[in-house]
């Protein structure tokens, strides 16, 4: 009887009892046929269980649809804004197709891109969980014979990975304005989110209509140059995977979160796994050049999309300087790409240096206009690095050459003392000189900022 002492878990009560709760076990179940869902060759991640966790964290909130109504005007401010952008800048338009996404649409656009930029670490963290729950518990002769379960438990640490992708996706997925607005391309097509406009429009006193023209401007200005600038997006992409090569999983302190773990209790599953406490980077100088190579890249894209944004609303948009100290503010405080990349790479995505990479950028038209501005983008090597970030009206000047003239003049000199040949005196010489002298800087340049 359950009303005896010491019965209240008597399995002659309960035959099921022992197999602890049963929605708990219901849950692990569903969880357990998603991972056997994934076919063999799909990599390290689940990334449909992962879609549909995300997805399942946006409807949770609410999702609706996108109406008529909205998706013609986010259409029409796209629209409207590329053209504006014609007169701010020599790049050519990025919109072609200008979308209205819901953020469950905004999941199912960025996924590709996710994986990408996941897909590195999420092995290297599968590889090891596997490893550790494999290890966790078996005596050195059963660990010898469990090669089936390894592949087991590598499928179990892919859909385990693949529940805190969902989760860190989805979360974004709440918070995002566009296509572009965490800095990285993340789609071919330049869309916005109604529900992200909206979100973002709270608490300003600003009408909607130039809320929503000026978030189309920057989203336009970021598919120009994602689209114009062919080597921007594989140094861009490239960054975060050359950072992410350095990232190890601690596996002392994953052996800890899993020991004693429930595998019946999908929520204690998911809380062990916070990535940020896992992953942990080595600072080794090729991740640190990684690190700061792409901290610049994000930072000279803000910044050259504030200048030409700024310029392109000029005059049109009253409330245009309000609303751009206002993203401003929301990129370099740290926003939910920032959560978003140290979950799922163990990296802080933030553009530090936002007000000096604009100032530069300025300082480049003033001087040689809205065409030599933008011709810096032809080529990585004439991009400014983080130095020049420090001294933007050295960048533009270009850097002082060393005149070598006089030690080249001393060098003739030397056989001959006297000065009667080959001395810096000379008219002969010293037109050599000269001419030599012009060829080298039209041939060098200075430091991409020539």
């Amino acid at each position: 009887m359950t009303d005896l002492p010491g019965r209240e878990n008597d399995p002659n009560e309960n035959p099921f009892a022992m197999f602890g709760n049963p929605e708990q076990i219901a849950a692990a179940m569903r969880q357990f046929a998603d991972m056997l869902s994934a076919p063999p060759t799909s990599g390290p991640v689940n990334w449909d269980m992962a879609k549909n966790i995300a997805r399942h964290v946006v409807v949770a909130e609410g999702d609706p649809s996108v109406m008529e109504g909205e998706r013609r005007q986010i259409v029409d401010a796209l629209n409207l804004a590329d053209l504006w952008l014609n007169e701010a800048t020599s790049l050519p338009s990025g919109v072609s197709n200008p979308q209205a996404w819901s953020r469950s649409e905004w999941i199912e656009k960025t996924v590709p891109v996710w994986q990408k930029l996941c897909d590195p670490i999420a092995a290297r963290m599968v590889e090891t969980m596997s490893g550790t729950l494999g290890a966790t518990g078996l005596p050195p002769e059963a660990q010898a014979m469990a090669g089936p379960l390894m592949g087991m438990m590598k499928q179990m640490g892919g859909m385990m990975v693949g529940q805190q992708i969902g989760q860190a996706v989805g979360s974004l997925a709440l918070e995002v304005i566009g296509s572009t607005d965490i800095g990285l391309p993340l789609s071919d097509s330049a869309a916005l989110l109604p529900g992200g406009v909206a979100a973002f429009s709270q608490g300003l006193e600003t009408p909607a209509e130039e809320i929503r023209l000026y978030l189309a401007l920057r989203e336009a200005a970021h598919h120009r140059l994602f689209q114009h600038v062919p080597w921007l997006r594989a140094n861009l992409l490239g960054a975060v995977e050359e950072y992410a090569r350095g990232i190890t999983v601690d596996a002392s302190a994953l052996e800890e979160q899993l020991r004693g773990l429930d595998i019946n209790n999908p929520e204690q599953l998911q809380q062990a796994l916070s990535g940020g406490n896992l992953l942990k980077p080595e600072e080794t100088e090729r991740q640190k050049a990684a690190l700061s190579r792409l901290e610049t890249m994000l930072a000279l894209v803000e910044g050259w999309v504030g200048t030409v944004v700024d310029g392109a609303a000029d005059g049109k948009l009253p409330s245009a300087t309000a609303l751009s100290e206002t993203v401003r503010r929301r990129r370099a405080t740290g926003g939910p790409a920032e959560q978003t990349f140290a979950t799922l790479v163990g990296l802080e995505l933030r553009p530090r240096r936002l007000r000096e990479a604009a100032a530069l950028w300025q300082a480049l038209e003033a001087d040689r206009g809205v065409d030599g501005r933008d011709a810096i983008w032809d080529h990585p090597d004439l991009m400014p690095t983080a130095d020049d970030l420090d001294d933007p009206e050295r960048f533009v000047r270009g850097e002082p050459e060393l005149d070598l003239s006089s030690l080249e003049g001393t060098l003739r000199e030397s056989p001959d003392t006297s000065g009667s040949s080959g001395g810096p005196g000379t008219p002969a010489a010293s037109g050599e000189d000269g001419d030599d002298e012009k060829g080298r800087k039209d041939d060098g340049g200075g430091n991409g900022g020539a």
